[in-house]
């Protein structure tokens, strides 16, 4: 189980960085055919395409991962598979209604003046087939994350986002000549072309499963449709709310920190540029630099539900403590890095070094966001989805009392709204560590922590001056040399304290074996 986890996570964000490349690369050149008139349209279609996928699925592919995690620590294994058909079904009948709603539905949206946009009438309609793929693929991966097959999730995605990205870029320049209403509906087909990509490969994983699955494991009762449901929805319900919050949140701050930052005395198209550059550019680069603790977390929801449906409560503590030590090891070097290096970096990805300040002070949050990802799944796998929303809502009321007072205070500003954000991941992670600590006993090992600080303090005063003694070499290649130096001190540092052991290298997947 601890090699299943360790290479999972490495599968999973392997797969996050391919993914996250190849979509980048898709937005350039997508941008480059549609023009930013085209991708307005493009984008006019998308809310109503996420609201039906959050709607579709609400939840369930994680509900799915944790009881199906748990059938399988009791190897009851007919009734994994009962668990599976039964939750598909209900995400296939969910999904098709909503398909069928989004597409004879888009008239409606537009002539009623809901979408603005007449245009985006062809992106919704095409969009309409990738609600029902999207939602299915999801429900196929939750259960082979509750085997603790991570392969089968990162293969699906790559294949997904590659099949999406050619038939989005192909139609969108082969449809372009027709006007830019064709061409962002030819982009959005791109959508659901990946989803049956992803299924394709999912299903093959799936019926592989199937196959090595034993037919002589212990008999137990069969569970009724009307329990299963039942226990679908009552985990599903709190992550989904969790995963609401976060545009909850988005929309609050949209609320506030303009209006605030106008109180401070910005004018209007200022206070509007301000807020783009910290939720547009600052936040975005937070997300990307947690990667690896969004795989961890996704691999530790079943890890944790197996252990927890065993009654193996050293194991929990074990799961609970590596995670916690992998996701200190790698997120506050991220942070040291991106505060030294915020200019450098906000200047290369978005040509806009007003952005500075706000990455700066937002840099610290990779950290809390990292242990939020974690502490959440670990609370998840324990079968306590509430906890994590109850603390998420907590957090947000935190955030919105910060953002009203600091970004109002006109030497803040929009470092304010930074500082926000940074109290409110931070407050949730808190808050989080504590009920952690009453379900399993764990907490952070102050002497862990001490010693990443330090080891990511040297390493960040280094970056600093090597950064100052080569930025003249170009942009680029200055960020790349510092960046891999940096780490290179980080990792030396922590090897020599002890932060790093020769044990750690060996659970490495594929280059363990040179340790």
């Amino acid at each position: 189980m601890a090699n299943k986890f360790v290479s999972g996570t490495l599968i999973l964000t392997l797969s996050g960085f391919v993914v996250k490349a190849i979509g980048s690369i898709n937005w350039i050149i997508l941008s480059r055919i549609l023009g930013g008139e085209g991708i307005g349209i493009y984008q006019m279609a998308f809310p109503i395409y996420l609201l039906a996928l959050e709607i579709s699925s609400a939840g369930i592919p994680i509900a799915i991962s944790i009881i199906t995690a748990e059938k399988a620590a009791r190897e009851d294994y007919n009734g994994a598979q009962r668990i599976f058909r039964v939750s598909l079904t209900m995400l296939c009948s969910t999904a098709l209604f909503l398909s069928v709603l989004v597409f004879f539905g888009s008239r409606f949206l537009i002539d009623y003046h809901i979408i603005r946009e007449s245009r985006a009438y062809y992106s919704l309609i095409a969009l309409a087939p990738a609600i029902f793929f999207t939602t299915i693929i999801a429900g196929y991966r939750g259960y082979l994350q509750g085997w603790q097959q991570m392969t089968p999730t990162a293969l699906s995605q790559i294949v997904e986002q590659l099949v999406r990205v050619v038939v989005m870029l192909g139609f969108a320049a082969l449809l372009l000549p027709y006007g830019l209403d064709y061409a962002a509906g030819g982009a959005s087909l791109g959508a659901g072309a990946g989803g049956v990509a992803a299924w394709l490969v999912l299903i093959y994983y799936y019926h592989k499963l199937k196959r090595h699955l034993p037919t002589d494991g212990p008999v137990f009762p069969k569970e009724s449709i009307r329990h299963i449901l039942k226990r679908l929805i009552v985990l599903a319900v709190p992550i989904s709310l969790a995963s609401i919050m976060l545009p909850v949140v988005s929309n609050l701050d949209l609320l506030i920190v303009p209006r605030r930052l106008e109180v401070a005395g910005y004018p209007t198209h200022q206070a509007t540029e301000l807020f783009g550059y910290l939720t547009g550019m600052s936040v975005p680069l937070i997300n990307l630099a947690t990667i690896l603790t969004a795989a961890m977390a996704m691999s530790l929801v079943p890890a944790i539900s197996h252990s927890f449906t065993l009654g193996d409560t050293k194991e929990i503590y074990n799961k609970t403590s590596g995670a916690m030590r992998i996701a200190l090891l790698v997120t506050i070097p991220f942070s040291v890095m991106l505060y030294v290096l915020a200019e450098p970096v906000v200047t290369f990805i978005y040509n806009a070094p007003a952005a500075t300040d706000a990455t700066r002070a937002v840099a610290i949050a990779i950290c809390f966001l990292g242990l939020h990802q974690i502490t959440t799944a670990i609370l998840q796998g324990l079968k306590k989805p509430k906890i994590p929303v109850i603390n998420m809502g907590v957090a947000c009321l935190v955030k919105v009392a910060c953002n009203w007072f600091l970004v109002a205070i006109p030497a803040l500003g929009i470092t304010g709204a930074s500082y926000a954000t940074v109290a409110d991941i931070g407050v949730a992670a808190a808050l989080n560590l504590v009920f952690i600590y009453r379900k399993t006993g764990y907490i952070i090992d102050v002497k862990t922590v001490v010693r990443n600080v330090v080891c990511a303090a040297i390493m960040g005063v280094a970056m600093y001056f090597l950064y100052g003694a080569i930025g003249h070499i170009g942009l680029f290649l200055s960020l790349a040399a510092t960046t891999v130096v940096g780490s290179a001190i980080y990792i030396g540092l922590m090897a020599v304290s002890g932060g790093v052991t020769r044990a750690d290298a060996q659970r490495l997947p594929f280059f363990g074996r040179f340790f």
